[in-house]
């Protein structure tokens, strides 16, 4: 639950000003909401506004009333409400141009990227020097292709854990990740009172432990050492979980107090006994989310100190070793902090940083982001994208050590959810690469099985050799980073060879590689070979389609062929044979141009002495019955001149056949 620790101060700005340019006598009641949203009672504030705006009788603060009720469920994280409200203010003329801007945020939350980009084209016009227009209407267009295109991370939901209530901010207290502590509003123990800022049971602070039964446990609140009347919240522990790091909230009657980090120690296996408040920017101002690093030296912590770049900024402080004084506070600069807010910081043991923000590029509300030290001191900020972000508040990531999985908390409504905030498990799944296909026969198109598949890796590794099932299908899985040869063959045919690497991969995927084998005791046709009317040089997508005989030739070098073409029985007999030798020549010159050796082919002209026989491949793309021979005087017994036309389509055609199976190349 983020608004107890991150947003009490964040608009009393914009709300004071709107509350100096009110020229209006304002209610009693109206008045009384204010005190309840200037002390960070934003719960109680929206109540007392519902009552206040039925006794409004003024156009001009009805609207106000309104777009203030907004900003109490903006800041409750309550979009749908908060959505309502702005578009009721923006319909009764609500001037101010942060009522479009945070329409569209809410929009956006609420996963409408297409009307939440029009309300931020709308706001950019208004402020065009707000960055938070552009950014706005550019994360609604990313957004969607995120959604479209999702990384390979898998989230669950965890029931045991989570409760109708508020539950976030997971944290590990051992080495070994079987100790969860997490925060919760769920009722227990002395927290009984209602918090007037949420409206929920104040927070506490609660361990799972993961079980031999591989479950983990009923959550059990700390002691109350840890656990107060206030909000206690965001644990943070060194990896040998002995020092804890917490925020604590108190509540002031009529006082601002800001959120501030406590810290406890233990020994092994025991108890926390005592807190020690860490003073670092003084009791008025939030201090946030502390995330001790894997050598407990550097403490990160978010805060709304005024001197940093936006709201919340992501600071870190440190220290010599346990128990050592902290050094002064520094802020992560520009490229972590915005002028919005930065906030659930996280650091993993090689220096990387997890944080959430709500103004970097996101889908909406908080996103989380993962930034990388670079050698110039800079950071490297990328988003998580989907599904580890969503249109919702994601935040409060953790990882299992170096593996890329554990927790984090989402408000995204899913199957599996129970309350407002939820933990969720993530993980990054290992890649997985196969390659898959049917070696099936050129000619009749129908499965082979037994063929003999031997797969050969870049890497050294032992060949892999397995043979097709009887629907012709195989499989292997393949390994990252490597290049791979596989080679088919089957007695009676030639053989066929492939190429695939997993280089450059960077997601899962299954190459397909459907293989045809040339039968060694008949003509095969060789699909896509053209040439213009009477003309025999080889139009350009020809000679790609020719490239598969290379290899064919290139994987058999044993073999010689005979390259024949034919013609339809239009024209002249003696030209048409002129006409084939010659294209059948130029089939020839192009595989001798790829480095085939000359006297392994040859070029012979049919003409139309050869008509096609419709064989069951052809018959099934054809109006043609199988059997039927394409002679002249089957096609002109033909009732239309579309069907005499697809008969001499299928005669015009070019074709080889293996003469030698003993070739043997000469040495150079």
């Amino acid at each position: 639950m983020i608004i107890k620790q991150n947003f009490r101060i964040l608009l009393l700005f914009t709300f004071i000003i709107l509350s100096v340019s009110s020229v209006f006598s304002q209610s009693k009641l109206h008045e009384k909401g204010d005190k309840a949203f200037e002390t960070g009672e934003f719960y109680k504030a929206a109540e007392i506004y519902l009552e206040a705006y039925k006794k409004a009788d003024n156009k001009v603060e009805k609207a106000e009333i309104q777009f203030k009720t907004a900003e109490c469920y903006r800041i409750l994280n309550n979009t749908q409400k908060a959505e309502s409200f702005y578009r009721k203010a923006i319909a009764k003329g609500y001037q101010n141009p942060l009522a479009l801007l945070y329409f569209a945020d809410a929009l956006k939350n609420n996963e409408k990227y297409e009307e939440a980009e029009e309300e931020y084209k709308k706001y950019r016009e208004l402020v065009p020097d707000d960055p938070r227009g552009e950014v706005g209407e550019r994360s609604c267009k990313l957004s969607a292709d995120w959604i479209e295109k999702p990384t390979r991370y898998t989230i669950e939901s965890m029931p045991i854990i989570n409760s109708k209530q508020y539950d976030f901010s997971p944290a590990f207290a051992s080495e070994d990740f079987k100790s969860l502590y997490f925060t919760s509003t769920r009722q227990a123990g002395a927290n009984s009172k209602i918090n007037p800022v949420s409206g929920e049971f104040y927070s506490d602070i609660f361990v799972t432990t993961f079980t031999k039964k591989l479950e983990w446990s009923e959550p059990e609140p700390l002691n109350d050492t840890i656990n107060s009347l206030f909000d206690d919240a965001s644990p943070s522990l060194t990896p040998d979980g002995t020092e804890l790091f917490f925020n604590r909230c108190r509540q002031d009657k009529n006082k601002i107090s800001g959120c501030q980090i406590y810290y406890s120690v233990r020994s092994p296996g025991g108890d926390w006994e005592s807190t020690t408040i860490l003073d670092i920017f003084g009791d008025t101002i939030d201090v946030v989310h502390p995330s001790i690093s894997h050598d407990g030296k550097k403490l990160y912590f978010s805060s709304n100190k005024l001197i940093g770049q936006g709201n919340y900024d992501i600071y870190v402080m440190e220290r010599d070793g346990k128990g050592s004084p902290w050094g002064k506070p520094k802020n992560l600069g520009k490229d972590i902090n915005t002028i919005g807010n930065e906030i659930n910081p996280y650091i993993r043991k090689d220096g990387t940083l997890y944080f959430s923000s709500t103004q970097h590029l996101g889908m909406g509300g908080l996103d989380i982001f993962k930034a990388v030290p670079q050698i110039n001191g800079s950071w490297k900020i990328e988003n998580m994208k989907y599904p580890i972000n969503s249109a919702a508040d994601d935040f409060g990531i953790i990882f299992m050590g170096d593996e890329e999985k554990g927790f984090f908390t989402s408000r995204r409504r899913i199957y599996g959810a129970k309350g407002s905030d939820d933990i969720f498990y993530f993980e990054l799944p290992p890649l997985e690469f196969s390659l898959q296909g049917k070696v099936r026969d050129a000619n009749s198109d129908k499965p082979i099985s037994g063929a003999k598949i031997k797969i050969i890796c870049s890497d050294g590794s032992p060949d892999v050799e397995l043979m097709s099932l009887e629907d012709g299908s195989f499989k292997n899985t393949l390994k990252k980073n490597a290049d791979y040869l596989f080679i088919i063959s089957h007695e009676g045919y030639l053989k066929g060879k492939g190429k695939v690497s997993t280089y450059t991969l960077d997601d899962s995927y299954t190459f397909m590689n459907d293989v045809k084998l040339a039968p060694l005791n008949t003509s095969i046709d060789l699909p896509n070979i053209y040439y213009d009317f009477g003309d025999w040089k080889l139009r350009e997508e020809s000679k790609i389609e020719l490239e598969s005989l290379v290899k064919t030739l290139t994987s058999n070098p044993n073999i010689t062929i005979e390259i024949g073409s034919h013609t339809d029985m239009i024209g002249n007999d003696a030209d048409n044979l002129i006409l084939s030798q010659k294209r059948a020549q130029s089939v020839v010159d192009f595989l001798v141009s790829k480095g085939i050796a000359k006297d392994r082919l040859t070029a012979k002209g049919f003409g139309e002495t050869e008509p096609k026989t419709i064989t069951e491949k052809i018959s099934k793309n054809s109006i043609f019955d199988i059997g039927n021979v394409l002679t002249p005087d089957f096609i002109n017994g033909l009732d239309t001149d579309e069907e005499k036309e697809a008969a001499n389509q299928i005669n015009r055609r070019t074709d080889f056949k293996v003469l030698r199976t003993n070739y043997i190349p000469q040495i150079k």
